[in-house]
């Protein structure tokens, strides 16, 4: 099965750093994973240690392309299971777990953010921004270094129109898509796309016309579809509406005997 993805054709380096980094022994384990991660084509999305049932190491990655088959994931947990056990950075017995971002993946990259331009995320700051840490809006993307958001929360907040929030990239602690319809309408759209383009570059299935590749590429490059807004229902009370009314009433209680 393939993750859904948001990627353009042009695959992103590998190389690009993350932007937000965690602390503490999942830090240690990034430290180790990366490296064998770069050198098989992956990129680290994520660490996340939990202990829960025991302890579970899950490290999140991708193809450049956004795409993880479990066949990816075999591969990866296959390579970087005796690099865990040599370099040790826990200390206690643990179960490795190699994921996908998933749909309401993490944003961690510069161009995380700006390839999911247009969809709802929350954002967390390191450090309180205009008063406040937690932000909630459709991504505008990233303009000198600064995340733009229009925010959604604002009107029932603070009795206002939504604002624009410009939060500096540098101090995000984290940050991730929220799930919408319109999320996972365009991922299952993107997946397919994802999953026929792998077969044809395989052979398995037919190469696309040239018509049908500029269409896909043109469709990738205008982002997530906008939803269709209900037409509101028309008025049922304007003066056309009375008059005619009016009329009615005046012929139901006329004498019919008028004129005799």
């Amino acid at each position: 099965m393939t993750e859904p993805a948001f990627f353009p054709e042009t695959a992103t380096s590998t190389a690009e750093p993350r932007l937000v980094v965690e602390p503490g022994v999942a830090a240690r384990v990034a430290a180790i994973a990366e490296p064998v991660l770069e050198g098989l084509g992956y990129r680290l999305v994520r660490i996340k240690i939990s202990g829960e049932a025991g302890c579970t190491v899950q490290i999140m990655a991708e193809r450049p392309d956004g795409t993880m088959l479990i066949d990816d994931c075999e591969a990866v947990s296959k390579a970087l299971s005796p690099v865990m056990d040599v370099a040790d950075p826990i200390q206690r017995a643990y179960r490795l777990e190699i994921s996908s971002p998933g749909i309401d993946r993490p944003l961690v990259r510069q161009s995380d953010f700006e390839r999911y331009t247009g969809h709802l995320v929350k954002i967390e700051m390191a450090a309180p921004h205009e008063g406040r840490k937690r932000f909630r809006g459709t991504l505008q993307g990233i303009e000198d270094n600064l995340v733009r958001i229009t925010r959604d929360d604002a009107k029932s907040h603070e009795g206002a129109q939504p604002a624009d929030a410009r939060l500096p990239l540098a101090d995000i602690a984290s940050a991730h898509l929220v799930l919408t319809d319109q999320l996972i309408a365009e991922s299952m759209r993107r997946g397919r796309d994802a999953e026929r383009e792998q077969l044809e570059n395989a052979g398995v299935l037919p190469p696309p016309p040239p018509h049908a590749k500029k269409a896909r590429e043109m469709r990738d490059k205008a982002g997530p579809r906008k939803e269709k807004t209900a037409k509101k229902p028309l008025p049922k009370n304007t003066k056309a509406h009375r008059l005619a009314a009016d009329a009615k009433r005046r012929q139901t209680t006329s004498d019919p005997h008028q004129g005799e």
